[in-house]
């Protein structure tokens, strides 16, 4: 049974549901970052407090655009890259259980990126 409503109302439900998750790791860095502390991993080396705030982009700002369904396909993009770098590079040498959730977000996010965010959003494609 083919239903265009059910594929809309599930690519709303993941990408809520998603970026609600990711919410939890960017939260905390955006307040970090507000409150002035910069003390941050470098995992590509351009500095700490550049670190940090490239970090804030992609699970904070870019999660909360990809809630309510603005620029999907671009926010996702910034989030992508982010659970990149945490699996690729700051969770590289770890054994695979370590990365895993990075890589979970990885694919979430590259998968909106490839389908939008459906019928329900701002975007509306």
């Amino acid at each position: 049974m083919k239903n265009p409503l059910f594929k809309d109302v599930g690519l709303a439900f993941f990408r809520i549901a998603v970026s609600a998750m990711m919410l939890t790791h960017g939260l905390p860095k955006f307040q970090k970052l507000i409150s002035g502390n910069f003390e941050f991993g470098d995992p590509i080396g351009i500095g700490a407090a550049p670190s940090l705030f490239l970090a804030v982009i992609g699970e904070f700002i870019c999660p909360l655009l990809i809630i309510i369904g603005f620029k999907t396909r671009l926010s996702a993009i910034p989030a992508a890259i982010t659970m990149a770098v945490a699996a690729f590079i700051a969770h590289g040498a770890d054994p695979f259980g370590t990365k895993e959730k990075a890589l979970l977000y990885l694919v979430a996010f590259i998968t909106l990126v490839l389908v939008g965010p459906g019928k329900y959003s701002i975007d509306k494609k």
